[in-house]
């Protein structure tokens, strides 16, 4: 009787086995790039976060500093606010002074918040970073930074 149910028991052909491990290839085919292109997103998602923070800190020292007036501040032009430095925003405690680039990790050491005097409208900010001596300028146009969406540009925005 055993040597019966031995010859009745089936297991999977070379066939099965092969065709499982093909459908298993065309799926990984298909999701590793839409990973790559998930992760790729989450980090610009999270450099445009970053932006978005420092606009904030930025808005808050107007309140405070300049009583939330963008029109009598002395300056012709437009109003750019430091990020680092004494009288910047990490220099007057609005942000911390280890600042990064989620995206790269690479220390923020430098750049601005700019505002439209006549009306406090954000036109962009500008983050620095410099890793073994090369600078790198990124931009970030004051809509995407108030949409929390978009990416860097190398170039400066032009206003709207």
């Amino acid at each position: 009787m055993l040597r019966r149910l031995g010859k009745e028991e089936k297991g999977f052909t070379l066939i099965e086995l092969l065709a499982v491990i093909v459908i298993l290839a065309v799926i990984a085919a298909i999701a590793v790039p839409l990973i790559g292109n998930v992760i790729s997103k989450s980090k610009s998602d999270s450099d445009v976060a970053t932006a978005r923070q420092i606009y904030d800190a930025a808005r808050i020292y107007v309140t405070s500093e300049l009583s939330g007036d963008f029109k009598n501040t002395g300056v012709t032009g437009n109003l750019t606010i430091p990020i680092v430095g004494t009288t910047g925003l990490q220099g007057k405690g609005y942000l911390d002074s280890n600042l990064v680039l989620p995206s790269t990790k690479k220390v923020i050491t430098g750049g601005s918040v700019v505002f439209r005097q006549s009306d406090g409208a954000l036109l962009y900010v500008s983050l620095t970073t410099t890793t073994g001596g090369t600078t790198d300028l990124q931009y970030y146009k004051g809509s995407d930074v108030l949409a929390s969406t978009g990416s860097a540009t190398a170039t400066e925005p032009t206003a709207p």
